[in-house]
């Protein structure tokens, strides 16, 4: 009998894991001619990708349980650009704002990705000279753009602006004029880092990281906008429930505090066979607070949450 091989289609998690691998082949090649262009496919690509299903886009920012530190930098460089998207769809920003906030999200660490990678398996402090790389890599990560031809003068000014702040406090300049577009680069790279864990610190809880983003802000636009997209319990979140089941957040609602669940144990903590998901907007189901013990997650495979996704069409 003739047998034929059927091949499965890859699914939104097996396309999230490229795109970090992707992003560092892009950025080696950033002297050839045509950098430019593929740069602008490469974040099409991820607009693609998250518009296919945004919760499981925040579901991959949210929970990096088994991430390898070497890939941090260039995971976080595509986390950010996420959140950049949907901060400035909820600022109803032009698609070329878009655009211009979402290649400098992909590109402002270029200097420094390696030393990110190194820095987030390190259990000591920063080093002096460490420090110094990320005090240039601005203007570094402008003058490399440069030289590739990106004459995008939003694109350049939000990655040389990104780390200054208005009370004078930022670098490399100390500036305090800064641009909205550098306000909300910063504003996305630092909530993404927070809520992201390292070799030195675990991650901060996505409510702790709001909370910081909104004193910080001050309640302003952007932060706000930040939490209106991400929710106060956002896809990846594990939560404990009034019922007694532990479960993994995967898709927001109208309601910032009433997302929906995924169980991944029974009412008695015990790991469930089954995957039930649950509407926390009832009350039996509220969400009483976070789970700090994350052995259950190491070996929980995302598939099993939202189901196999399966998009033949895309690519990154």
């Amino acid at each position: 009998a003739q047998t034929s091989t059927v091949k499965v289609p890859p699914n939104l998690f097996g396309l999230w894991d490229k795109t970090a691998a992707d992003l560092q082949s892009l950025l080696a090649r950033l002297e050839e001619p045509d950098f430019a262009d593929q740069i602008e496919q490469y974040a099409h690509n991820i607009i693609k990708l998250l518009d296919l299903n945004p919760d499981i886009a925040l579901y991959r920012c949210v929970r990096q349980d088994n991430a390898q530190h070497y890939w941090y930098g260039y995971s976080h460089s595509v986390h950010t650009a996420v959140l950049c998207v949907l901060l400035s769809r909820q600022l109803a920003w032009p698609q070329s704002r878009t655009m211009s906030l979402v290649k400098a999200a992909l590109t402002m660490n270029a200097p420094i990705l390696e030393l990110q990678g190194k820095m987030a398996g390190q259990d000591v402090p920063m080093k002096e000279k460490q420090y110094e790389q990320i005090r240039h890599h601005p203007a570094e990560a402008v003058a490399m753009l440069r030289k590739a031809g990106i004459q995008d003068e939003d694109w350049l000014s939000a990655i040389a602006q990104h780390h200054e702040r208005a009370d004078g406090k930022g670098y490399p300049t100390g500036m305090q004029d800064v641009g909205e577009m550098a306000v909300a680069l910063r504003v996305t790279d630092v909530f993404m880092a927070k809520i992201s864990p390292r070799a030195i610190r675990e991650a901060l809880t996505p409510q702790v990281a709001v909370r910081q983003l909104y004193t910080e802000d001050a309640g302003g636009a952007l932060s706000t906008a930040v939490v209106k997209q991400f929710g106060l319990y956002p896809p990846g979140d594990y939560v404990k429930l009034a019922s007694g089941h532990l479960a993994l957040v995967v898709q927001r609602t109208s309601k910032a505090t009433a997302p929906i669940v995924a169980a991944i144990t029974d009412a008695n903590g015990q790991p469930a066979v089954k995957t039930v998901r649950f509407d926390t907007g009832q009350k039996e189901h509220g969400i009483v607070g976070a789970v700090s013990d994350k052995s259950l997650l190491k070996r929980l495979a995302p598939e099993r949450l939202f189901g196999l996704v399966e998009v033949p069409q895309a690519t990154t």
